[in-house]
């Protein structure tokens, strides 16, 4: 048996692929979680169903309430330490988290982005890198730090950009990629497996 269990939530903004694939693992028993939540900044984002799927405790806050993004943060951060989270993974998040959040979840805050970072970083990575001409491009797996797209790397996936892929054909591999790599490395990281010491990330 699995001690020392967290309590994790999950930030998603869009459709919720990523969510899923870490939920199905949690629900499972692979993921040493003992409580999952969602946390969404959009109303009709199509996660909140996902949620609702898999039994997952839905949690929104509208941003428009708040006057600044340190006031919506703060609001976030009572709610979830009323939750008890101790870990948080971004898994398609559009809004920017305040220098003053990552500081207080600091080394505790996870993302996941579809390319080779620091190569295509921000919001169109999989358009950016098929327009560009790349014949590689990826998953990166990384801490979040108050530089967006910049914080050190834990794990990376490369993703071949084949003569005849489409658009279409490459998100879809892309993906795929990030719903095998995610939960492998969320499940590591709670588990006391992954150490930051600098910009580098080791695996034990």
């Amino acid at each position: 048996m699995m001690k020392n269990k967290n309590n994790l939530a999950i930030f998603a903004s869009g459709r919720g692929s990523n969510f899923e694939a870490l939920v199905q693992e949690i629900k499972k028993g692979k993921i040493n979680v003992a409580k999952c939540v969602l946390f969404t900044d959009k109303k009709d984002s199509l996660v909140r169903q996902r949620a609702k799927k898999y039994g997952v405790k839905d949690i929104f806050i509208d941003p428009v309430r708040f006057k600044d993004k340190k006031e919506f943060d703060q609001e976030v951060i009572d709610t979830l330490d009323k939750e008890k989270i101790k870990v948080i993974a971004l898994a398609g998040y559009m809004r920017i988290l305040s220098p003053f959040f990552v500081k207080y979840f600091e080394n505790k805050i996870l993302n996941i982005h579809p390319s080779l970072l620091p190569s295509f970083a921000g919001n169109n990575a999989i358009e950016d890198a098929f327009n560009y001409g790349a014949k590689v491009t990826g998953v990166t797996i990384h801490f979040v730090s108050e530089e967006v797209d910049q914080g050190p790397i834990i794990a990376q996936r490369p993703v071949g950009i084949k003569d005849k892929m489409s658009l279409e054909d490459l998100r879809k591999k892309i993906h795929e990629t990030e719903h095998k790599l995610y939960p492998q490395i969320l499940k590591l990281f709670l588990e006391n497996k992954i150490k930051l010491e600098g910009r580098h990330v080791k695996i034990t």
